[in-house]
């Protein structure tokens, strides 16, 4: 089950993305294109970029983008422990408004790291 909730999220991102950058719209194609720019390593590394951008997309509670940084997130090897913390941070910022989000965001969280 855990698997098939990563895959699903994947796969739609995936489809819909090429299915909008097919469409060659200037503006949409240059901001995604800024997006895949900003999180690449500069003075901030994409391990801080990405949990920056976790705890954004938490506070301003868009599923999409909390999936989207969970993975990144992973992929960088952030453990439970600081993952936990970045919860914690998205909370004291966005309030309790974002704990149904970190509910979402725990158990998608838990389906990545047992892939």
């Amino acid at each position: 089950m855990s698997q098939e909730l990563i895959n699903e999220f994947n796969s739609y991102r995936t489809r819909t993305n090429e299915l909008i950058l097919s469409k060659k719209n200037l503006v949409l194609g240059r901001l995604f294109n800024l997006d895949t720019n900003t999180y690449q390593d500069g003075a901030l590394s994409i391990k801080t970029k990405e949990m920056l951008g976790l705890v954004a997309s938490m506070v301003l509670r868009c599923d999409d983008c909390i999936k989207y940084h969970l993975g990144k997130c992973h992929e960088c090897g952030i453990s439970t422990e600081e993952m936990y913390e970045i919860f914690a941070v998205a909370n004291i910022v966005g309030g309790t408004i974002v704990i149904p989000h970190t509910r979402r965001a725990a158990e998608y969280w838990e389906a990545l790291c047992q892939s």
